[in-house]
């Protein structure tokens, strides 16, 4: 006597939870901005970035009045974009699947899923709007055909159209000019841009070099492979940022920037973001729509950046291998 088992299929354990979800990055970008820089509210489309200067001029003592100097105003201007996220969901769809295992008892429902599943949902997608956040922030572009980046200009298209300082060239770098970047020149890339930045910013505490998180490896194993003992390139940190070796300026992966081989220093103070209401893109609204039995998800919410003096930013363009 056995088992007879010819018409049972192989068994798969399936199950609901832990529902694993791919790696998301976060918008650290627009964290560094919020941590020092400029952040604007209330913006429904545009607003203007203040500016004024003015300088002393020394005279000579003297019993008459001598007015010298000057004193100006300009502006700039940060446009935001108008985005949203929308997504329907029909709870009944899932029914067929192990996915069955979350829904609430009965054949009507309100909701998608018991909380878990709920609260899993709701913080996947807000790591994905962050995600995509990151990304736009550096390379937004109104022109692009691209949904996710062209709702508002970035950092890289907004500096481009200014008057940044130029740090690809061998008075910066002590080499030719780099058209990929490399293990045998980012050392000198590097260096190049913290010698481009301008004077007057450097020993300012919030000055930062931004580049992609795969131009950063290349600077730490290349220093590494350097052996340069007297210089610590061990990032204790995991990614918290690594001190270009004889200042105090931080070097900052950020994914925004990652396989564009470009890198950009300037202070935090001098960039601006504007929003219509602070954290607005971390709120959502979720409902369930009886005439359409699913349930429904929509978050909207208004960003831009720009940068106050694009003068004071130091730019170095070039490609990844």
């Amino acid at each position: 006597m056995a088992f007879s088992l010819g018409t049972l299929s192989a068994y798969t354990r399936q199950q609901v939870k832990p529902l694993l979800q791919a790696a998301v990055f976060s918008a650290k970008t627009q964290q560094l901005i919020k941590s020092k820089g400029i952040t604007l509210t209330n913006v429904k489309s545009s607003a203007a970035i203040p500016q004024f200067d003015t300088d002393a001029v020394f005279g000579t003592q003297s019993c008459s009045f001598d007015a010298s100097g000057t004193t100006s105003f300009t502006q700039r201007t940060v446009t935001v974009g108008k985005i949203k996220v929308e997504e329907k969901l029909c709870p009944k769809d899932m029914e067929a699947y192990f996915l069955q295992e979350a829904l609430k008892a009965g054949s009507t429902y309100e909701d998608f899923g018991n909380a878990e599943f709920q609260a899993a949902y709701l913080e996947r997608k807000n790591l994905k709007i962050a995600s995509q956040l990151e990304t736009a922030i550096w390379q937004g572009d109104t022109a692009s055909y691209s949904p996710n980046i062209n709702k508002f200009d970035g950092l890289q298209k907004l500096i481009a159209a200014g008057s940044p300082v130029n740090a690809n060239v061998s008075g910066y770098t002590g080499i030719a000019t780099v058209t990929t970047l490399s293990a045998s020149n980012i050392i000198n890339v590097v260096k190049g841009v913290k010698n481009a930045i301008p004077a007057a910013l450097k020993g300012m505490t919030d000055v930062v070099i931004f580049c992609g998180y795969d131009v950063y490896d290349m600077y730490v194993d290349a220093g590494v492979a350097a052996n340069l003992f007297h210089y610590d390139f061990n990032d204790k940190s995991n990614y918290g940022g690594l001190k270009v070796p004889g200042t105090g300026i931080m070097l900052e992966a950020v994914h925004g920037l990652d396989g564009t081989g470009d890198l950009y220093a300037m202070r935090l103070s001098n960039v601006v973001e504007a929003v219509d209401l602070q954290g607005e893109e971390e709120n959502y609204k979720m409902w369930y729509s009886e005439d359409n039995n699913d349930v429904r998800f929509r978050a909207e919410w208004k960003y831009g950046v720009n940068v106050a003096y694009t003068t004071e930013v130091v730019s170095f363009l070039a490609a990844m291998p």
